[in-house]
């Protein structure tokens, strides 16, 4: 068990910020591989609240990479070979939780984990990913028919990544974030 563990550390190492991307295009069943790894992750009360929009021709790609470049920034995102849109659906709490709180209370969290094991599948079958949180709402809603009632979480770029160089991470150390009582 420990050998699958250090396994599993050595992904989330590798993982990283892709702003890099090559010409390769994404294989269907990669893409289906870290779709399924998304739908598997945990919810509270199971309530699975995702739907991933995968955008993968060439052209929807640009569109789509155009209203994440703001300010100048993430004009990379044009050269991911997909870009998967995370968008939040209505929570489905069991009936006792959904008397104490409101049905989304748990989204937020949920969609996270939904996009971590999604960027780490991808990372597992040699797919870089660039989880992107800012772009244009509006227009990226036209643009892909998502109705005003669902909230655009997260755009997650995909595609392999031009290098295979994995950066220093820079992070607060251990005791920075943590304490043991």
């Amino acid at each position: 068990m420990e050998n699958d563990m250090s396994d599993f550390f050595e992904l989330v190492q590798r993982r990283q910020s892709c702003r890099q991307f090559s010409d390769k295009p994404v294989e269907r069943e990669k893409l289906v591989k870290i779709l399924e790894a998304a739908r598997l992750a945990p919810s509270g009360c199971n309530s699975q609240p995702w739907y991933f929009i995968v955008v993968e021709s060439p052209d929807k790609v640009a569109e789509v990479a155009q209203t994440t470049m703001q300010l100048g920034l993430n004009e990379y995102i044009g050269q991911a070979k997909a870009i998967i849109v995370i968008v939040e659906e209505h929570a489905h709490l069991i009936p006792k939780v959904a008397k104490m709180v409101d049905s989304q209370v748990f989204a937020k969290n949920d969609l996270g984990a939904a996009t971590l094991s999604l960027c780490l599948a991808a990372e597992s079958l040699g797919l870089g990913t660039c989880i992107v949180g800012m772009f244009d709402r509006p227009k990226l809603r036209e643009l892909l028919d998502i109705s005003d009632d669902k909230p655009i979480h997260m755009v997650v770029a995909v595609g392999y990544a031009a290098s295979d160089k994995v950066r220093n991470k820079q992070r607060k150390s251990l005791e920075e974030i943590s304490r043991f009582v």
